[in-house]
């Protein structure tokens, strides 16, 4: 191997194995630890809410797409459902599986949304708490999209819990600290490019400096039917504004909920 093809093979190494943020900030132990407000409660709360909406029959096949450590799914499949949890991140999925037991149908898998999966098996599909565009360019997003349309059968319901990006803007916080346990995280955030940039410093007094991005598109409502209705062929049916599932308000509403059916 030439001196030149050694350098092109090592930036074309280098180039794949380079990480997205994603990947890199929920592998992390720090990222956890930052959001540890986000509690069985919560969850439980919102799904007794949503599913008396929905009025689910008995045993449904259900998706989670992008369940992280699985809060969501565990509770849905508490109610006698059989759930499936996906998420990019094999930590969170690791610490999903202590969920699982002989009293709940219950599975996970590492997997990346953007990827078929199974095909017209699940009766409904659920993506919570803004797990959702997080990729560089469209044509990712949209073969996200495409695998939820896929994933469900003729009938299925799909439920997207974003963040209402009009308001998320209005009321952005340039600046914070925030104390965990003997971490100090700085944040700073703006906005750029149609995009929701978080950039995070963890000053960890035994493992040093570490820094870490969110970058989540700025998608409304009419973007979401773009994707999802004209790109791809769901109804779309219904918008709630927040987790006790009120009308949606574009300049009022925290969170953007929609309701899609194939």
């Amino acid at each position: 191997m030439s001196p030149l093809q050694l350098i092109n093979f090592q930036y074309l190494c280098e180039k794949k194995l380079k990480k997205e943020w994603f990947e890199n900030w929920f592998d992390s132990s720090y990222y956890p630890i930052l959001y540890k407000n986000r509690d069985v409660q919560e969850a439980e709360g919102f799904i007794n809410r949503l599913f008396d909406k929905l009025q689910l029959p008995a045993q449904q096949k259900i998706l989670d797409i992008a369940c992280g450590e699985g809060r969501f799914a565990y509770q849905m499949a508490k109610r006698g459902h059989k759930v499936t949890g996906i998420d990019l991140s094999k930590n969170r999925i690791e610490i999903a599986k202590e969920l699982v037991s002989d009293e709940v149908d219950l599975e996970f898998q590492v997997h990346d949304m953007r990827l078929p999966y199974y095909t017209q098996y699940f009766d409904y599909a659920f993506n919570f708490f803004t797990s959702f565009g997080y990729f560089k360019n469209m044509r990712d997003t949209q073969s996200a999209v495409r695998t939820m349309f896929q994933s469900l059968k003729k009938g299925g319901v799909l439920i997207i819990d974003y963040f209402n990006a009009p308001l998320v803007i209005k009321e952005l916080i340039s600046e914070e600290k925030i104390q965990r346990n003997n971490l100090t995280f700085e944040i700073f955030k703006k906005v750029e490019d149609k995009e929701i940039i978080k950039e995070i410093m963890v000053n960890d007094p035994v493992n040093g400096k570490h820094y870490f991005e969110e970058r989540v598109s700025a998608f409304e409502l009419n973007d979401f039917l773009e994707m999802f209705t004209k790109k791809q062929d769901f109804k779309f049916v219904k918008a709630y504004g927040n987790y006790n599932l009120s009308d949606y308000d574009r300049n009022n509403s925290p969170r953007l909920i929609m309701k899609f059916k194939k």
